[in-house]
């Protein structure tokens, strides 16, 4: 890791991502921002959100938390009930939507229809669940996945599922949503989390009792290696489980193998190649989407960690991260940088077919926007 440097300002990159909000709020006629133009700043969107939605809100809800300023507060609610028929949607990846678009909007700014909309995309959500196997399958519609269906598993959600069921068996009072959440984030462990700390993305499993026919990687360099974004998914589910399901140790045991794996590997300038495992690097492409969500959980997991040491290093380690994301990555980088403010350049979506790969990303603005406010003081690294 590289050494810290005093010289960013968290407030000033809030000023400037509050401002990329702004304009993308009263840009937008239709649809959910998906993926941006790094130079010009316009936006591709999604027509229901996608599974990148619901972090776009989310980002609205931080702000409207954040400024208390009514506009923001009016836009999330907006874009939050469009977010309401993909409660039946056959994905596991609503959880994304919901948890962050919806629920958030009951955390932060106690939003009663944040609330509803929430409550409904977990109740949608939790149907999904195979009892026997006791995991939630990925759906026949889960987006972006190159195997879908009953017997299908993906990291890259545990978290907001652990998020979003959790806090829905705390609205309710209902036990059942925050047990599926449980045994579907401990199935995870033995589907994705390898013995050294690396998480792998997918797996295949028997819908009859569980057990592991496949475990793969589908959006990285190969099926064996490690993708960026699902090492990151990784350290985010397990802390983000930790947070809502207490008391279970292999969720944060989990949590600390897999950050201590990233914090082994990343370059030293902190950034992180789209898969750890491209032969091509360092002539490849970064992927400061899935920096800046490996920044956001090691500021949860600092806060959990029971040895105050080892949370403080964690701290750093977050600290410098967002710092090279916001000096190098967030856009003005430099005095001559004409770009509009408040982008987060050099995402990468998805190499393998070509698709956005130094572009803006609406989940890396979310995670690092979330990670600056936590690193200003202005939200606890716990609250959601």
């Amino acid at each position: 890791m590289a050494k810290r440097s005093p010289d960013v300002s968290w407030q000033d990159a809030i000023g400037s991502m509050l401002r990329r909000i702004e304009t993308t709020a009263t840009s937008l006629a239709a649809g959910f921002p998906h993926y941006g133009d790094p130079d010009t700043g316009s936006w591709t969107t999604s027509p229901a959100g996608d599974w990148t939605g619901g972090h776009w809100v989310g980002e609205l809800w931080l702000a409207s938390a954040d400024t208390a300023e009514p506009r923001y507060r009016e836009w999330a609610a907006r874009w939050c009930a469009a977010l309401r028929p993909r409660a039946s949607s056959d994905t596991i990846f609503r959880s994304f939507l919901f948890y962050y678009g919806a629920a958030l909007g009951d955390i932060l700014c106690n939003d009663p229809n944040g609330q509803a909309i929430g409550l409904e995309g977990a109740r949608g959500l939790a149907a999904m669940y195979n009892a026997r196997a006791q995991v939630l399958p990925l759906g026949g519609e889960a987006e972006e996945a190159s195997d879908v269906g009953d017997g299908e598993a993906s990291i890259d959600a545990v978290g907001s599922i652990c998020g979003l069921l959790a806090w829905a068996s705390e609205k309710t009072g209902d036990e059942s949503c925050r047990r599926i959440a449980r045994e579907h984030a401990l199935r995870h462990i033995d589907f994705c989390v390898r013995e050294d700390g690396s998480v792998g993305q997918s797996a295949t499993f028997d819908k009859q009792t569980g057990a592991v026919l496949r475990r793969y990687t589908h959006k990285g360099y190969s099926e064996r290696s490690t993708w960026g974004r699902a090492q990151a998914w990784g350290m985010l589910a397990y802390v983000l489980a930790a947070r809502w399901i207490p008391g279970e140790r292999a969720f944060l045991e989990a949590a600390e193998m897999t950050a201590e794996w990233w914090l082994a590997r990343v370059p030293v300038d902190n950034v992180a190649y789209w898969d750890f495992d491209d032969p091509a690097i360092p002539n490849t492409f970064r992927d400061t989407s899935a920096t800046a969500i490996a920044a956001a959980a090691l500021l949860k997991l600092a806060a959990l960690a029971p040895d105050r040491a080892r949370g403080q290093r964690y701290r750093e380690a977050a600290e410098d991260t967002v710092q090279a994301l916001v000096a190098g990555y967030l856009t003005p980088t430099d005095a001559e940088d004409r770009r509009p403010p408040g982008i987060l350049t050099q995402g990468c979506y998805n190499p393998r077919i070509g698709l956005a790969t130094r572009n803006e990303l609406i989940w890396g603005d979310y995670y690092l926007f979330e990670a600056l406010q936590v690193l200003a003081g202005r939200l606890s690294p716990l609250a959601v």
